[in-house]
């Protein structure tokens, strides 16, 4: 037996001698922290292939981005997109109602954040997009094959999913045809 596995045993054992609070506390303070936030892509239900994107114009940005934000502590992450979909746009879904990306969470490349991906479908027509004008200075809806500028982390998740300008550059793990689901048949 080599020493540093000799070592590691040794320190396993002192640290489950601790009692569970100091184990509990130990544990928080080395582990790596992550923001988690909920992202919602949504497209208009009533346009033909390949659809319209709601996209929003934040005055923080250089680009176009989607609805997203930080999940409150507890908040369960559909609840979160509809939240804060509702919030930045005016734009009402059901948690229930948005479905999960495949993949469901993406990892910003160089930071500790994790976005939530969620999918759902409204008719444009007659969804009434209201914004603020601190947060969001625009929504909008755009054709999926004419997007505007948009911001990096958008174009990167959006090509994650099969959408947008980064489409081809999907992660291997995802097949392009299982990456963003489909719109529901009741939609």
């Amino acid at each position: 037996m080599n020493i540093s596995r000799q070592l590691r045993g040794l320190a396993y054992q002192v640290f489950y001698g601790l009692p569970l609070p100091v184990r509990r506390h130990l544990a928080r303070a080395i582990s790596p922290k992550f923001l988690v936030g909920a992202v919602a892509v949504i497209r208009d239900s009533e346009a033909a292939e390949p659809g319209r994107l709601l996209l929003l114009r934040q005055p923080s940005s250089r680009g176009w981005g989607l609805p997203a934000g930080l999940l409150k502590r507890g908040e369960l992450p559909a609840v979160g997109a509809a939240r804060e979909l509702f919030e930045e746009s005016g734009v009402r879904i059901e948690p229930g109602d948005l479905r999960p990306g495949n993949p469901n969470a993406i990892l910003h490349p160089n930071a500790a954040n994790v976005d939530m991906v969620w999918f759902g479908w409204v008719p444009a027509s007659t969804t009434p997009l209201v914004v603020d004008g601190g947060e969001v200075l625009e929504a909008r809806w755009w054709p999926l094959d004419d997007l505007p500028a948009l911001t990096w982390p958008t174009a990167r998740l959006l090509g994650i999913y099969g959408l947008g300008p980064k489409a081809g550059e999907l992660p291997p793990s995802v097949p392009a045809a299982d990456a963003a689901p489909t719109r529901p048949a009741s939609a």
